[in-house]
């Protein structure tokens, strides 16, 4: 009978202070038996963010270009109209900040 390995990981090989250091660094895989034979297929995997979308990324250096710019202060509330991923990732990161968020989706929204 054929064993099958079991699977195991130590994660990114280190410990984190914050969530945030979590945001990018995702992995590129190779897509096996998707494309024709003769093609090379790699994916940039997003859903290995925390909030498991690209808008991860988005919503950290908005956050962070609004504190290096001094736009945006420690207490303020971020304010942001979405219906979906930015939201999300706005809400992790102002969670982790300790900036109050106010969301808001306008009737035309799906």
């Amino acid at each position: 009978m054929h064993q099958l390995k079991i699977r195991t990981t130590a994660g990114r090989g280190r410990l984190f202070d914050s969530i945030l250091d979590t945001v990018g660094d995702t992995p590129v895989i190779r897509i096996n038996n998707l494309g024709p034979g003769h093609a090379t297929i790699y994916v940039k995997a997003e859903f290995f963010n925390p909030a498991a979308s690209v808008k991860d990324r988005l919503a950290l250096n908005i956050i962070e270009e609004g504190e290096r710019s001094g736009k945006l202060k420690p207490g303020q509330t971020v304010v942001e109209a979405t219906s979906g991923n930015t939201g999300i990732g706005l809400a992790m990161v102002c969670a982790q900040k300790g900036y109050p968020l106010v969301v808001t989706m306008a009737d035309s929204f799906s």
